[in-house]
């Protein structure tokens, strides 16, 4: 009798995990009727500035909105040139221009792949109004230096902390530190709402004008009555209620990834093609990616991946100044450890929804690779 020859189960770069009564917070809200804006995302709000322990969180629809409602509502605005990133996703730098502001790239930190402070001290001294600090794959920035360049040159502090839910940095979260921060909720993150974002900011003018701009401009003293030009940025009762539920079980989602990539970790030490992640002391990162380098071989052992069945993806396979609409801005640059990391990583699946035996196929699609003989 012929054997059957079975594919492997196809394990996914990244999958939300919803629960039972996440689902049922979601029925409820539709039985309802009121979708929109209501208790729900009243009670997020409250909820995620508690968790964080700072003062405001105004929820928006997007990572991305919440980005542009962050600078607008710290008035950065024309002709102000804010430092960040060029090794992330694109919406940091693009949320920079939306407010009419223009970014300044600076090259990345070896370790955490953040900024690094001196090149961020120089841009201050060039007369930089804000720094936009990118909390990259879940791993704190060092942020004792940024927190010390911005005070002494007296530049606004932004966290993106898309990321990074949960992280911290010297005991303290991620998304205390600056003058404000944002955080998404797209599937692919710690935890999800589908669609959404928070601004958070310990400054109540700050949170006043975020909740004004999410708000269509409306203030909330009636109706139809406008007070600055705003967005339709609000977030659904839908989005609120399941990040209700998932916000409290946040800590122990970002507990398994720790205990995923510490697995891994463990069986690729000694490894001399491939550096994974480093956790440099007092940075607690989560892992919304297991990001690994890979020195010799990164294409080919993304071939034996996907043959495998194993989820895999280059974030990023380019510097943001780089792309074809930078490039017609006017920007561009040279950022020699950036760079390099858009030819060396590769993020492996750590999520908590990977299953039984999917971390020993992953040691075992890896630890069996040989640069130049795959």
């Amino acid at each position: 009798m012929a054997t059957v020859k079975t594919t492997p189960r196809k394990i996914p770069i990244a999958r939300p995990v919803i629960s039972e009564s996440e689902k049922r917070r979601v029925m409820a809200v539709l039985d309802s009727g009121m979708l929109v804006a209501g208790v729900q995302v009243k009670a997020f709000e409250a909820a995620f500035a508690a968790y964080l322990g700072i003062g405001h969180a105004v929820a928006t629809s997007s990572g991305t909105t919440a980005l542009q409602v962050a600078l607008e509502a710290l008035r950065i605005g024309q002709g102000d040139r804010v430092v960040t990133t060029p090794f992330t996703f694109v919406a940091t730098s693009n949320a920079i221009l939306h407010a009419g502001a223009a970014p300044v790239f600076v090259d990345v930190d070896p370790v955490t792949y953040s900024l690094d402070a001196d090149a961020v001290e120089r841009a201050g001294r060039d007369g930089a109004r804000a720094v936009l600090c990118v909390h990259l794959y879940g791993m704190p920035c060092r942020m004792d230096p940024l927190v010390d360049i911005c005070r002494r040159y007296g530049m606004l502090l932004i966290e993106d902390c898309a990321q990074a839910h949960g992280a911290r940095y010297r005991g303290r979260m991620v998304g205390t530190f600056g003058d404000a921060a944002i955080f998404s909720f797209y599937p692919s993150k710690n935890m999800t709402t589908g669609e959404g974002g928070m601004v958070v900011t310990g400054e109540a003018d700050a949170a006043d004008r975020a909740r004004l701009l999410v708000n269509v401009g409306q203030d909330g003293a009636g109706e139809y009555r406008y007070e600055t030009i705003g967005y339709n940025y609000r977030m659904t009762d839908i989005a609120a209620a399941l990040g209700l539920g998932q916000l409290e079980r946040l800590d122990d989602m970002n507990a398994v990834r720790r205990a995923h990539a510490r697995q891994l970790t463990e069986r690729f030490n000694g490894l001399e093609w491939l550096t994974p992640p480093a956790e440099p002391e007092g940075h607690l990162p989560v892992y919304n990616q297991y990001t690994v380098r890979v020195t010799d071989g990164r294409d080919a052992l993304a071939r034996r991946l996907t043959v495998a069945g194993i989820g895999h993806r280059v974030y990023y396979p380019s510097l943001i100044p780089d792309s074809p609409a930078y490039r017609r801005l006017g920007f561009g640059g040279e950022f020699p450890t950036a760079g390099r990391l858009t030819q060396e990583v590769l993020s492996l699946p750590v999520h908590p929804a990977l299953e039984h035996g999917d971390l020993a196929r992953i040691v075992e699609a890896v630890t069996g690779f040989t640069p130049g003989h795959s």
